[in-house]
């Protein structure tokens, strides 16, 4: 990696150099994200995974920006346009946009106006009017005479003397349009003074699709203040033929900063160059800077959608697992019947049934028989109910009929439990069983391991974020598949009972190598220790380096396979043990034992007390699992559907979805409530995250239910105001919600359990905020 680039990430993220240098070279050879964060800290001076993914990203960056720094130079000196100055300002240059500003005025161009201009022979007139504006008597008007041309083809001829300081003003545009200064000082002025506004399309106006876009039917605000799913909000409208949406600058002060550029003097060749500079910044700058300011602020939305989404996905994976339970598996439904399964310990389905609480053929003293027959025979020891259509009238029903008391009844999260219940992988692991037996079993195991379950789903439909169908979808899969990596190694996999879905997501290994330790497993029996992982066909030495330690295996002969202590440093385990007289069990299992340990001892060139440290750590508590110990919740009995609820309720409920405009809460009414960002806490809340995270219990306040409008407004606030609730500001309460799912109280109707969070979204929140909540919640 060159120095230079070393320099720019260390300066970029705040730390040294040489710590930038040392984890590049680790990424260089191979090393994954999880492995240099938890195995390399003194190489990499102690970075966390955030500064290690920087470092990553940031080598592609600069990657990208000397490829194209080299077609650039190789693009001028082709046509013979480099020279010394300019390839210096090229190599000079730090990002792709300052290389760019620096190649537009060589930047191969279709035919324009000045281009023409050329042609006919006019760039020595424009040359002419630049030096000559200091000069009072030069004359414009005298010099364009001699460009006059009449004869030869028609293309080349120029009539009049208007005409020629018409052609050279084109070209003078053109350069002011291309100029790097120019440019840079365009930009700046948009971002600090922009405007963002959008208008309703015209004969839109009464057209019901374009309604939930009403609060962007005249709308404007500074651009530096708009935040993203308002920016994103706008881009949708506009996508679907509703609204137009323009990016500004204040064209006064844009017309100012040229002037003071390009002009010089009061001379008639200097009011040549203002007709010219106020014609390339309307005809050409300003639409070429509006463009460059929609797409690098559409980034920028991206970018804040997408670590919402991250965060919640991240908080949704690491939710409290009830762990190795026998659970039945319950997916609610009134006319099909719910689909009933019973899973092992290990997850394995046992049987399948169906009982009918509702609608035709219902039998509830049948139901009852059968469920209680099936608790008894496999052993039951929690239920798990899908949170979809008639989840609430199925957990009363289950709740009554006298489950022995050690049985506990959940309610479970199903988003996206019908795309997993068709998808491959569902009909690979199920072959002979239909989609909703399938979608039964993701139920009950998503309550036993959340992450383990929800792997084998593509996690745009989770159901959580905002606008992931809008934002850069290379960016989205990027960091997605980063967060559920993250998520994967810092629990730790057993690798005798893992999905070949969850083993892909360990360090170091791929699709086709979990495929291979799957196939292993099977046909030689459980892995008996790590080492025998080196057996797996195509799992090499680097491999097995980045993966052994994330990779349990529980009950193995050394008791240190079942830990995150890495196979490398198992030799220094057994040192420390030898100089207690002591022998690893000693370690793992008395405190006193450990104590004794004088971690300054071991230290080496290659291991440091922050890796014995870790290892110390990781003797106490030898495979534990990270995440928070599983809680019962349960949703307030007597309040079931939207029509129960009343203002002032206080209730409990679960945070599905976090936002930048707030947090959707199920509070077991089939649809999820909206806790808008001002109503999050009784001080000021930028972000909605700082107050809440997905999977977060919560005790709200009703403080809106519009059964017309399909709303529900929330507030976690200790004293909600009721009264002025509905328009803050005196904005404008957006008119429509999004489309439905199978919780959608509200919203266009449709879909099933590939979205079990969709719908319209609540109550009268101005400023596009309902809007966007009625999208994020409508279209998935």
């Amino acid at each position: 990696m060159k120095p230079e680039h070393l320099q720019t990430l260390a300066r970029e993220l705040n730390i040294k150099v040489a710590q930038v240098a040392a984890t590049a070279e680790l990424i260089a050879g191979g090393g994954t994200v999880p492995f240099i964060a938890r195995y390399r800290k003194e190489a990499t001076g102690m970075l966390d995974e955030v500064a290690i993914t920087g470092i990553r990203d940031g080598m592609l960056r600069l990657a990208q920006l000397d490829d194209r720094r080299e077609a650039i130079l190789k693009s001028l000196d082709e046509r013979k346009l480099l020279t010394d100055l300019l390839k210096a300002k090229i190599l000079a240059a730090e990002t792709i946009t300052a290389l760019e500003d620096i190649f537009a005025p060589f930047r191969p161009k279709r035919r324009t106006r000045a281009t023409i201009a050329k042609e006919k022979g006019l760039e020595p007139l424009a040359d002419w009017l630049e030096a000559n504006q200091t000069n009072t008597a030069a004359n414009p008007q005298t010099e364009a005479v001699s460009y006059i041309k009449t004869d030869g083809e028609a293309e080349q001829q120029v009539a009049t003397a208007d005409e020629a300081l018409a052609g050279a003003r084109d070209i003078i545009a053109e350069r002011v349009s291309d100029h790097a200064d120019a440019r840079a000082a365009i930009r700046k002025l948009i971002a600090e003074q922009g405007t963002v506004s959008s208008k309703v399309m015209f004969g839109k106006e009464e057209d019901q699709e374009a309604a939930k876009f009403r609060d962007y039917f005249d709308w404007s605000e500074p651009l530096k203040n708009c935040p993203s799913h308002r920016m994103l909000a706008m881009r949708r409208g506009e996508k679907e033929g509703f609204i137009i949406m323009r990016i500004t600058a204040p064209e006064a002060d844009a017309l100012r900063l040229l002037e003071n550029l390009f002009v010089k003097g009061n001379s008639a060749a200097s009011k040549q160059i203002v007709e010219a500079v106020h014609d390339g910044y309307k005809r050409l700058l300003q639409p070429s800077m509006e463009t460059e300011a929609r797409l690098e602020n559409k980034k920028k939305a991206d970018a804040e959608a997408v670590r919402v989404f991250a965060d919640n996905l991240r908080e949704l994976l690491l939710a409290a697992p009830l762990g190795q339970k026998r659970v039945m598996g319950v997916d609610p439904g009134f006319r099909t019947g719910c689909k009933i399964t019973c899973l092992d310990a290990q997850g394995k389905l046992l049987h399948n049934d169906v009982i009918y609480l509702l609608g035709e053929g219902n039998n509830l003293l049948k139901a009852k028989a059968l469920i209680l027959a099936l608790v008894d025979r496999f052993k039951i020891e929690a239920v798990a109910i899908g949170n979809g259509t008639a989840s609430r009238e199925t957990e009363m029903f289950f709740n009554r009929i006298g489950l022995p008391s050690h049985v506990s009844v959940v309610m479970v999260n199903e988003s996206g439990a019908s795309i997993y219940s068709a998808s491959d992988v569902a009909r690979e692991e199920f072959p002979d069983h239909d989609i909703t037996v399938r979608g039964s079993v993701s139920i009950a195991r998503r309550l036993m391991d959340p992450l383990a379950e929800l792997v084998k789903i593509d996690p745009k439909s989770i159901g959580v974020g905002q606008y992931q169908h809008d934002v850069d979808q290379n960016l989205l899969k990027d960091s997605l598949d980063d967060t559920v990596q993250s998520s994967v190694n810092a629990v730790g996999v057993e690798v005798n009972t893992a999905s070949k879905q969850l083993l892909s997501y360990v360090a170091g290994l791929n699709s086709t190598l979990a495929a291979n330790i799957v196939s292993y497993r099977n046909e030689n029996g459980p892995f008996k220790s790590r080492a025998e992982l080196k057996k797996v066909p195509r799992l090499g030495d680097k491999a097995f380096e980045q993966a052994a330690g994330f990779l349990r295996i529980r009950g193995a002969e050394n008791p240190l396979d079942s830990s995150a202590v890495h196979p490398e440093r198992y030799d220094l385990v057994k040192i420390m043990a030898r100089d207690l007289s002591s022998d690893i069990a000693a370690l793992l299992g008395k405190e006193d034992v450990r104590k004794r340990i004088d971690l300054k001892k071991y230290v080496s060139e290659t291991v440091g007390l922050p890796t014995l440290q870790d290892i110390v750590n990781e003797l106490a508590k030898p495979g534990r699992d990270p995440r928070k110990q599983f809680e019962i919740f349960k949703f307030q009995e007597g309040v079931e559907k939207p029509e129960d609820l009343q203002v002032g309720m206080k209730l409990p409920g679960i945070v599905t979805n976090v936002t930048a405009f707030g947090a959707f809460v199920d509070i077991g009414v089939h649809q999820d409530g909206l806790v808008h960002v001002s109503q999050l806490a009784d001080h000021f809340i930028k972000d909605a995250s700082e107050v809440v995270k997905v999977q977060q219990r919560v005790q709200v306040t009703v403080v809106e239910v519009d059964l017309q409008r399909k709303r529900i407004a929330l507030s976690m606030k200790a004293n909600p105001d009721f009264e002025k609730r509905g328009q803050p500001g005196g904005a404008r309460p957006a008119q429509a919600g999004g489309g439905g799912g199978n919780r959608s109280f509200g919203g266009g109707g449709g879909g099933s359990r590939n979205n079990s969070n969709s719908g319209g979204g609540g109550g009268g929140m101005g400023g596009g905020d309902w809007f966007s909540a009625a999208v994020t919640k409508g279209k998935k």
